[in-house]
């Protein structure tokens, strides 16, 4: 552990025993809702994000003592990636713990958008890293909500200047055809906006075909692809549509070479259960895999060495849908971190919590110091933004691991941000809400 943060855990406990005595017992706990999803079609995915959220609750226990001494404890709610589920997970647990729930977050964009309006009415926020709405990284609308590191649409406008990379410049995407492969979902329909504007920037032609939840059926989607013979294919997919879209794509004949992935088709379990079929694809992340971290030098001795892992597979540890865990699990505790700066080392409200997430400001020095250089990018959010970072690298599967393709690839802020804010004033003006005051992004 860095100074600086083991100085803010040394301030952390004088404050708890100036309050609480020297002779007290009494242990602070900060309690953290877990809906989850560890079963179903999307098991793969959600065990191993939830997986690495709760290996890095169990680190912050047992290296550091908590958050400046404040021990997080949680309760899990198993929802199957059902956003009714989801939502009865959410009325469950968000009264829960000393002070209630400090914030939720679902791993489903369907959740998310299903929550925001009652987590908005009970102020609590609800973390949505690297998915959930993109409109929602305006916070003078949505106060309570948070899409961190990079939207959908970040994420997007970044794909397609990688495309533009490969085809020798972004002029040479003007008469090009785009097939967008879709789940047929809110999180698959979620970039159908973006895709459609950039499109009539850079003059391609983008076709979107959708597949049914859960995506084992995609036969007439990919003769429609063979007709079309597309220049390059967005795979938009998650849990058991991935491997199926890339065996049927080998078994019509299109190259993978070809395939650009969403990150939720990026991990080791999107691509192994595929074979041979999977190499050459490419997938987008805002992170890479693998164990060559500090994190997990710490999370080997800390926690998998005392038997406390929550993944049954070590193996699976340093995975890339593992590794998102981690990086969220990180967000959760630096955002209350940075509350107790205000409000005082003890546990928080969701309210508190909202405060620390919109002055979150991670520089180089502190993801290093956190133990994450290399595998998180540097964040900063304000009263506006929600978003705060927005770069997203490039990796392609050789068969046996993701071998990057590219550095950080910054996503078109000025398009981004002009399509957040207008489709957040047309959500205020539906929903009868106010935007807040605030600093520009640029100014903030």
């Amino acid at each position: 552990m860095s100074m600086k943060y083991l100085g803010k855990w040394a301030a952390g406990a004088a404050f708890l025993v100036a309050t609480l005595g020297g002779g007290a017992s009494y242990a602070a706990e900060q309690f953290i809702p877990v809906p989850s999803y560890r079963v179903g079609a999307y098991a793969a995915g959600g065990s191993g994000v939830f997986g690495g959220m709760l290996d890095y609750f169990n680190l912050i226990n047992e290296r550091d003592g908590g958050i400046n001494g404040v021990r997080l404890v949680w309760e899990e709610c198993e929802f199957e990636y059902r956003t009714p589920r989801a939502v009865a997970c959410y009325e469950r647990l968000k009264d829960k713990g000393e002070r209630g729930a400090p914030l939720f977050q679902f791993v489903s964009t369907g959740a998310t958008y299903s929550v925001l309006p009652r987590a908005r009415k009970d102020r609590i926020p609800v973390l949505s890293v690297g998915y959930g709405r993109s409109d929602s990284a305006d916070g003078r609308v949505f106060p309570y909500a948070f899409p961190l590191v990079t939207t959908y649409w970040s994420q997007n406008s970044a794909k397609i200047r990688f495309i533009g990379m490969q085809e020798g410049g972004m002029e040479r995407l003007k008469g090009k055809t785009l097939v967008n492969l879709h789940h047929g979902s809110g999180y698959g329909r979620e970039t159908v906006p973006i895709l459609d504007r950039q499109a009539e920037r850079y003059g391609f032609r983008v076709v979107h075909l959708e597949v049914p939840h859960p995506g084992t059926e995609q036969h007439s989607q990919w003769l429609k692809i063979r007709r079309l013979n597309p220049d390059w294919v967005i795979l938009r997919g998650w849990g058991v549509m991935n491997p199926t879209a890339l065996k049927t794509a080998a078994k019509v004949g299109y190259p993978r070479e070809r395939m650009v992935g969403v990150w939720w088709s990026g991990a080791e379990e999107d691509v192994i259960p595929a074979g041979d079929a999977a190499k050459g694809f490419i997938a987008a992340g805002f992170h890479p895999g693998g164990t060559g971290f500090d994190v997990h030098r710490d999370l080997k001795s800390q926690v998998y060495d005392r038997g406390l892992g929550d993944l049954d597979d070590p193996a699976r540890v340093g995975s890339v849908y593992h590794n998102r865990g981690l990086i969220t699990g990180m967000l959760t505790v630096e955002a209350i971190r940075r509350a107790q700066e205000k409000y005082g080392v003890r546990p928080l409200s969701g309210e508190e919590v909202r405060w620390g997430l919109e002055n979150l400001d991670l520089s180089e020095a502190d993801i290093e110091a956190l133990g994450f250089k290399g595998l998180a990018q540097p964040l900063k959010l304000s009263c506006a933004d929600h978003e705060g970072g927005g770069a997203v690298i490039f990796s392609q599967w050789d068969g046996a691991r993701w071998v990057p393709l590219t550095d950080w690839v910054e996503s078109d802020r000025e398009l981004v941000r002009s399509m957040i804010e207008a489709s957040a004033a047309r959500y205020a003006e539906a929903q009868g809400i106010t935007p807040r005051e605030c600093a520009s992004p640029a100014a903030s």
